[in-house]
């Protein structure tokens, strides 16, 4: 009798985060991290536990919702601690937290704010490593894997602002750098969504949500749901690792 899988996923109440819980939904146990919002994570997990479980021998817990800050190092640490003590095991984690603020990308003064490049590179480089470090051991056992969650924005230069776009780029290349360092037990990978019309996506101007349609090669933006597919897929190969996924309608070519 096989053991169901636990997946793990940071930033994961709302937009793609929720979209990947529910497609794993019915086959592995979800842990899903927020930062503040208990009741939209509640409202999710009570989502989930309306979907059937495909899995031949269910366990319990199914679903558990965790609070974290993933901006420290500490609280990452605790976050995964609570998660294996919970489930007794590890198999795949989503490493989906982010940040930016949305500026003019061609102006370079609004591209020089101290405090952008450290939040960014915070939130879009180190809770990746710590989470990829504190996770590796149970991942290792399991033969598991780690996705982050990148963009576009740091394969082409592009999208909400420039130390967004270079962090990007660096946790493109980090999670190619873990994938070195943790073979040949555990597959690192990364996805590249476009501009997805999530809750975050929906704050840039109508005017940059059409040019980015315009942008793309199939002249549509993203999907939430092609991108958790995408997720879902790399999850489940056994044979892929330091890979970037771009899933942007075509618009980084």
């Amino acid at each position: 009798m096989s053991v169901q899988k636990v997946v793990l996923i940071t930033a994961g109440s709302a937009g793609l985060g929720a979209q990947i819980a529910r497609v794993f939904a019915p086959d592995f146990r979800v842990v899903i991290n927020y930062s503040s919002n208990s009741q939209r994570a509640e409202s999710l997990l009570s989502e989930l536990n309306s979907i059937p479980s495909t899995h031949a021998s269910p366990t319990c817990p199914r679903f558990h919702s965790i609070q974290a800050d993933v901006s420290s190092k500490l609280a990452v640490q605790s976050l995964v601690s609570e998660t294996i003590v919970k489930m007794g095991r590890l198999d795949v984690v989503i490493s989906n937290a982010g940040w930016t603020r949305i500026t003019n990308f061609l102006n370079i003064e609004e591209g020089i704010v101290d405090e952008d490049w450290d939040k960014c590179f915070t939130m879009n480089v180190k809770t990746h490593l710590w989470l990829a470090s504190a996770t590796k051991d149970a991942l290792a056992e399991s033969e598991g894997t780690f996705i982050s969650t990148a963009s576009v924005a740091g394969v082409k230069p592009s999208g909400s602002s420039l130390p967004y776009a270079v962090t990007k780029a660096a946790q493109i290349h980090l999670a190619k750098g873990l994938a070195v360092i943790l073979a040949p037990k555990v597959r690192v990978n990364s996805v590249s969504p476009g501009l997805m019309l999530t809750e975050w996506g929906m704050r840039f101007p109508e005017s940059k949500r059409e040019k980015a349609v315009q942008n793309t090669k199939l002249k549509r933006l993203a999907a939430v749901e092609d991108v958790a597919e995408q997720v879902r897929v790399m999850a489940l190969s056994r044979s892929m690792t330091g890979q970037n996924i771009c899933v942007d309608g075509g618009s980084s070519l």
